[in-house]
């Protein structure tokens, strides 16, 4: 009786078809893709944790007796020499510090005793509370206004923030940016709740911030040169727009007797349930551009819009505007048009002054 040979089974190009191994090769790489940032997820609160414990102790130790506090300099230095021993790396004295520093700012009613219970359990009573990485929090504390950083945690964790993303967004302003256009009790829920987009008004800013353009304001650039750096970074242009901003298109045609128009971006915003086009304007704004805005949103209300979406907005990006102009020049328009600045540097001390200001006269 001969020995059975290995068969190479034959690929069956009709497999894919038949029988949806594509859907089940894209399920599965899913499910591994879901897995391995779960870990990534688990390490980061982990590390979190770990950290605010560390702090925990270091405060507890400090405040049991007037002689410990006095030598707490030392004692850090001396902590952090012992602990880089023995671990390698991540226990610096100004590593130890920022971990005394998590602490106190972060202070959490404690209904259990990290003494009393498992670490495991522990952790999982911390984990709903840390949601981000330690690096961001490290970014975080570098913000005093603690109703400006409980805003950029909430923004941080809803959207998916990068560290980088985030040190961006408190590097341009962004909460008190969108203080600008909000009274005293809005300005109070950004930092309890986040953004909250309801209306239009909710999902404009002004000024926008395009310093990811690559473009210097004291340089001359064109329009057409503005437009293709926005669509070559578009990425970074939604992360700017904001909250629930989708890409549709670019350059979109419309035609009318015969002629040609076309907007420079229409994008999508799914809390408002409604489209959203863009202008980008190189100088200051004129009424000629509100009227080819007003145009452009008229045509979308009736030839794009379905019967379960909202009205379409209008945005016209321009490098000037002067308030009063624009004013007469938007008002009493029965379609939602908004004129803003956009800017192609973060904000300068100056600037970040004027704003922070502005911002505090709000609350």
């Amino acid at each position: 009786m001969k020995g059975k040979e290995n068969k190479v089974l034959p690929v069956d190009s009709h497999l894919h078809k038949k029988d949806g191994y594509n859907s089940l090769l894209a399920e599965i790489s899913g499910i591994i893709t879901n897995g391995r940032k779960y870990v990534l997820r688990q390490i980061d609160t982990t590390q979190v944790i770990t950290y605010w414990l560390v702090g925990r102790r270091i405060v507890d130790f400090y405040q049991k007796g007037k002689e410990r506090a006095e030598y707490g300099e030392k004692l850090l230095f001396r902590l952090a020499g012992d602990l880089t021993k023995e671990y390698d790396r991540g226990f610096s004295e100004r590593n130890l510090e920022m971990m005394r520093a998590f602490y106190l700012e972060y202070p959490i009613s404690q209904t259990v005793s990290a003494k009393s219970v498992s670490w495991e359990v522990f952790s999982q009573a911390l984990s709903a509370k840390f949601r981000l990485s330690w690096s961001h929090y490290c970014e975080l504390l570098k913000e005093d206004n603690i109703a400006s950083r409980s805003f950029y945690e909430i923004e941080a964790t809803e959207n998916g923030w990068s560290m980088r993303e985030l040190r961006r967004q408190m590097d341009s302003l962004l909460y008190e940016r969108l203080c600008l256009s909000k009274n005293k009790k809005k300005v109070k829920e950004l930092a309890r709740k986040g953004q909250i987009i309801e209306k239009p008004e909710d999902a404009v800013k002004d000024p926008y911030i395009l310093e990811f353009l690559g473009l210097n304001e004291e340089k001359s650039y064109t329009e057409n040169q503005l437009k293709q750096s926005v669509i070559d970074r578009l990425e970074k242009f939604m992360l700017e727009m904001g909250k629930g901003f989708t890409f549709v298109a670019r350059q979109k045609r419309i035609t009318m007797i015969n002629r040609h128009y076309f907007i420079d971006l229409v994008l999508y915003n799914r809390f408002l349930k409604c489209f959203v086009l863009i202008d980008f304007k190189r100088g200051e704004l004129t009424h000629s551009d509100a009227g080819q805005m007003n145009f452009y949103v008229n045509y979308f209300k009736e030839n794009e819009t379905a019967k379960d979406e909202n009205p379409p907005i209008g945005i016209i990006l321009c490098t000037k505007k002067n308030e009063v102009f624009a004013k007469y020049v938007l008002g009493n328009m029965k379609n939602k048009i908004f004129a803003s600045k956009y800017k192609l540097a973060l904000p300068t001390e100056k600037e970040l002054h004027s704003l922070l200001r502005i911002s505090k006269e709000n609350k």
